[in-house]
């Protein structure tokens, strides 16, 4: 199976109420807000454009998923929906627009790794996204999802120590520091949301 990320987010928490105000038009109609949907083929245009646009960005906080990501890309997007179909995992995409499949990917929330009513958190969010909340509203809303639709009961998370934005999404989301260890070499903290 190919690696996947832990929680590592890259958007402080902001008001999104705040930002999306900041985005209506003269007529004082309001931008489309942002829209969770689970991860379909049809995404994988954007998808890909998503995790190039924002390769260099990521790379500061996780490591880089490297050119054999990018060149195998469609046969991992496979693999990946095969194993979302059986119910190993729970692939997330954060699409900007009116919902249709031209829509720019601006995030990713995904649930890997379920197991026992559990499952590890991961996300991360567009460099010209972040600062705006979405990554504490999106976690929140995987967050009821996976107790709602996929029957979860606790959800793990990890974040660097130096990735003081991962780490207040998880904190804003509900979820509790329960120990450290290294990840990548660096130091991070592990987290675990119970889910009622």
């Amino acid at each position: 199976m190919p690696a996947l990320d832990h929680a590592h987010g890259t958007a402080p928490d902001n008001d999104l109420d705040n930002d999306r105000d900041r985005d209506r038009d003269n007529d004082g109609d309001q931008a489309p807000a942002p829209a969770l949907q689970l991860l379909r083929l049809d995404h994988a245009p954007a998808l890909l454009a998503f995790e190039y646009e924002n390769r260099a960005y990521f790379a500061v906080s996780v490591r880089d998923r490297g050119e054999s990501y990018f060149a195998r890309f469609a046969e991992r997007l496979g693999d990946l929906l095969t194993e979302q179909a059986a119910g190993l995992h729970y692939f997330h995409v954060l699409v900007s627009g009116d919902g249709t499949t031209a829509d720019e990917v601006i995030g990713r929330v995904n649930l890997v790794d379920v197991a026992d009513g559990s499952a590890e958190l991961g996300y991360r969010i567009a460099e010209k996204a972040a600062g705006k909340g979405l990554a504490t509203e999106a976690v929140r809303e995987v967050c009821a999802l996976a107790a709602e639709t996929y029957g979860l009961t606790t959800l793990r998370a990890a974040a660097h120590h130096d990735n003081a934005a991962s780490r207040a999404v998880l904190e804003h989301a509900g979820f509790t520091a329960t120990g450290e260890s290294e990840i990548d070499g660096r130091p991070a903290t592990h987290y675990i949301r119970t889910l009622s």
